[in-house]
């Protein structure tokens, strides 16, 4: 088995092909492995500014008070076990096993969560930063379920359109991010979208 999240950026057209810039394994703190920071792989990728892997036991994973956000967006996709969210919007519940949040701080928003239930958990969270014309926009946030999102081929359409399939997320025009799993030994090309010139990939399992 082999899972892997894709993302795309569209800026202006360039090369048809390029070698790999850079590879790492990130830096780790107790449950959570930043991939990504702003003074690093950041600089490369933006509008992408922050990759976290989490992963861990119910008991051992850290706990988050109400802290505040503004300007980004926060992308939390949820590979196994449960996750409470909490918000000064009003919005509060669970999201379960292969849900996402897309949290829009925009303007300024606090919230809160952590694990919940018995399940070990595991997923990615993908800081976003936004154009200017929704840097200071209202705070909008989506919760969807499994259920919400849709495959073309091995790729589950987490944001943005691939294979003639588009996310329910509300992100910015001209991203894409993918949760791609495949079996062993099987094969997956990525085409990305016309005007895409930065493609990245962080695997959580397999090689």
């Amino acid at each position: 088995m082999k899972t892997d999240a894709a993302f795309t950026r569209q800026i202006r057209p360039q090369k048809t092909y390029r070698q790999i810039d850079l590879r790492t394994r990130g830096r780790s703190h107790g449950s959570i492995t930043r991939l990504v920071s702003p003074g690093d792989i950041g600089e490369l990728i933006k509008p992408f500014v922050f990759l976290d892997y989490f992963e861990g036991d119910p008991a051992s994973a850290p706990k988050f008070g109400f802290h505040p956000h503004s300007g980004i967006a926060t992308l939390t996709l949820i590979l196994s076990g449960q996750v409470s969210y909490k918000e000064t919007t009003g919005r509060e519940g669970i999201i379960d096993t292969d849900g996402v949040e897309w949290m829009r701080a925009s303007s300024g928003v606090w919230h809160t969560g952590g694990v919940v239930g018995k399940e070990r958990i595991k997923g990615f969270q993908l800081w976003v930063a936004m154009p200017p014309e929704l840097e200071l926009a209202e705070p909008q946030s989506q919760y969807l379920g499994a259920s919400d999102f849709h495959l073309a081929g091995p790729a589950r359409v987490i944001a943005g359109e691939y294979g003639g399939v588009r996310s329910m997320v509300e992100s910015p025009i001209g991203i894409t991010y993918l949760d791609v799993r495949l079996k062993a030994g099987e094969r997956w090309r990525f085409q990305p979208p016309k005007g895409h010139e930065v493609a990245w990939i962080a695997s959580h399992q397999g090689s």
